[in-house]
């Protein structure tokens, strides 16, 4: 997959997931008298709040959980969403940087690790569709580990933002006073954060280069369902 080449700009940007559809996301780990539910989605911010309660309670009656969970369910999706909604209508920068996506996840039986670099100034990227060609191309079948790819790549794409968001405010207050206006990448204030233009020039892509294969190489295992019983095992009793 190779997105369009990106368009600097030095100027902030109003605060959004840098990705073509801004979505929120979500995830829900909630444990009432010994039974958890897990779960991780996205979440359209423009949605109104009355589909949080109705969302809670199909999951409750679809799954067969306890009544009790709904309330838990809205309350977290509602606290989630509030924490995006409070950085909407500030400044964030995005141009001439890209950042570092790392995967360390499991789904079923499959172990994936990675690390990849990701155009935070492409606002037409689609996490979706990198992890079905990362999943095409890995000869990965199973259905639910696309979704997680794509997951895991929001929830770090959001807290880059978010560091965007400070890093703005702060270029803000330290210029404050001066004529005119300095850009201060977020690379100087503290963001995790790389310069796109020394590494790739003027074009980029999500896609990692040739030369980098051995250091961005995926790693992709297929579990025994002795060594997932291990796992989840080892995850409960952290848990806990």
């Amino acid at each position: 997959m190779k997105p369009p080449a990106s368009t600097f700009s030095k100027a902030p940007v109003k605060f959004r997931m840098p990705t073509a559809d801004n979505l929120v996301p979500i995830r829900l780990d909630i444990e009432i008298d010994g039974q958890r539910f897990k779960d991780a989605f996205t979440w359209n911010p423009s949605d109104p709040d009355s589909e949080v309660a109705v969302f809670a309670k199909r999951t409750v009656k679809d799954l067969k959980l306890p009544p009790a969970f709904i309330t838990q369910i809205a309350s977290s999706i509602q606290s989630q969403l509030a924490e995006f909604r409070s950085f909407e209508g500030q400044d964030m920068y995005t141009g001439e940087k890209i950042v570092p996506i790392k995967l360390d996840l499991r789904v079923n039986h499959t172990l994936i690790k990675d690390q990849f670099l990701w155009d935070l100034n492409n606002f037409e990227s689609d996490p979706e569709e990198f992890a079905r060609t990362f999943c095409r191309d890995l000869g990965i079948e199973d259905p639910e580990v696309g979704p997680a790819v794509a997951f895991a790549i929001r929830e770090q794409l959001f807290e880059v933002a978010t560091q965007s968001v400070a890093s703005a405010r702060e270029s803000r207050l330290s210029k404050k006073g001066r004529r005119g206006f300095e850009y201060v990448p977020a690379s100087k204030a503290g963001g995790a954060v790389l310069d796109l233009v020394k590494l790739f020039g003027h074009k980029s892509s999500v896609v990692r280069k040739r030369k980098e294969w051995e250091v961005y190489e995926p790693i992709v295992d297929h579990l025994s369902n002795e060594e997932v019983d291990a796992l989840e095992a080892r995850e409960e009793r952290n848990f806990r």
